[in-house]
């Protein structure tokens, strides 16, 4: 392994109060089975505790192929293909995801081109029954037929043995002659869209969610205790662009409303979405906003299913450049990852944070760039065991992964 781009004996806090906080963990870079040429990672835990890895592949002829793998025992099982093609949309922010229903189905979402324009792209999601050996017929989440943008994907095993659907939805655009936000008048507006997919591949429920929201920034959900929580970066008719919430509780969707008022005004997409995790009640979100041209890595919790929030926590210093991601330890501490802008070129790093207020040390996982094309990293656990990924630049690019294991707190 390259010295240059990866930090073993990283030390991360991890455990609440008790003596044994600050014990190092050691990370360890697992090869990856991606290979060379791939791209956008992002990851999943099942709730059998298996983490699902997926990536971007560049094949031959401008084609590329979705692929996928499981972390056991230390190690990635052999990559499958989910899907291939020669029209796909491929691009840095906007990555394709896999998740897992409980009886093993899985259901995987990549994008593919819908017209001439740059942007005119549509969700494709395919599903597979036998765990990943054969894929159906791509499935479209959305039935407008508008050769506009649709992308920024979340999706969540549902209730009634369904996946839950969110992205961003163009169809405001149609008329536009490329079919993106760049030439829009203030009435065209980018919405936030969900829907349920059961096993047969029919879709149900589709609405909307949020009227006018960011363009392009990534939208992440979580299942809380008596439903979900949705984040995403909203846009008012100001430009201001603060994170924007909706939940699903007992039942129904709430109204949207701002997380908190950075009032970061912004006049063109940051691309820069939040990350959301929860557990039972207790919901964590981190985000990044450049309110008052400071830029910021935030993070705030809620012990009410995301209904209010406490004051946000400072995460990253120095010079961040966003790209977050979180997860939530056992004790409910959150570890986040984020990019940070260097003099020689960019960061991954990590910090674990508590509700309180208390912050480990930051600290660096990789070298990496602060190019568009490393793309955003993704971590995952189960139990003891975190798992991170990203996309190192080069030609070709590589996904890369790492691991490490909490300190036993007995």
């Amino acid at each position: 392994m390259d010295a240059r781009y990866f930090y073993l004996g990283l030390f991360v806090c991890v455990a609440g109060c008790s003596q044994k906080t600050n014990a190092p963990l050691q990370w360890r870079e697992v090869a990856s089975p991606a290979g060379p040429g791939s791209n956008t990672p992002n990851l999943f835990t099942a709730t059998d505790g298996r983490i699902f890895l997926n990536w971007t592949a560049q094949l031959a002829d401008k084609r590329h192929a979705l692929r996928f793998a499981v972390y056991e025992n230390g190690g990635w099982t052999t990559p499958q293909t989910i899907a291939e093609g020669d029209n796909w949309f491929v691009n840095w922010a906007d990555f394709p995801s896999l998740v897992a229903f409980a009886d093993g189905a899985l259901a995987a979402h990549w994008l593919a081109k819908s017209g001439e324009g740059t942007y005119a792209y549509n969700v494709n999601i395919a599903l597979s029954k036998d765990a990943g050996k054969n894929w159906g017929n791509a499935i479209l989440p959305h039935r407008d037929g508008t050769p506009t943008e649709h992308g920024f994907v979340s999706m969540l095993p549902w209730q009634d043995d369904r996946a839950l659907v969110v992205w961003l939805d163009g169809r405001n655009f149609a008329q536009l002659s490329n079919g993106h936000h760049e030439t829009a008048v203030p009435t065209e507006e980018m919405t936030l869209r969900r829907a349920t997919l059961d096993k047969n591949g029919e879709m149900h429920d589709e609405a909307l969610l949020d009227a006018r929201v960011c363009e392009c920034c990534q939208t992440d959900a979580a299942l809380t205790a008596n439903g979900a929580v949705v984040v995403y970066r909203d846009r008012s008719m100001q430009e201001i662009r603060d994170i924007g919430i909706v939940r699903f509780h007992n039942g129904s969707w709430t109204e949207p409303k701002i997380l908190h008022a950075d009032n970061w005004e912004h006049h063109g997409c940051p691309v820069n979405g939040p990350a959301v995790a929860a557990n039972g009640a207790f919901v964590a979100v981190a985000w990044y906003t450049a309110a008052q041209d400071t830029p910021h890595v935030r993070l705030a919790f809620s012990n009410d299913e995301g209904a209010t929030f406490g004051q946000p926590i400072e995460v990253g210093g120095g010079d961040p450049i966003g790209r977050v991601d979180l997860i939530l330890l056992p004790d409910n501490s959150a570890l986040v990852s984020w990019m940070e802008q260097m003099e020689s070129d960019g960061e991954i790093r990590v910090r674990r944070v508590r509700a309180d207020g208390w912050r480990s040390e930051s600290q660096t996982v990789a070298q990496s760039s602060a190019k568009r094309a490393s793309g955003f990293p993704r971590m995952a656990r189960h139990e003891n065991e975190i798992v991170i990924a990203w996309t190192q630049v080069g030609d070709p690019s590589t996904v890369r992964t790492a691991a490490t294991k909490l300190q036993d707190n007995k």
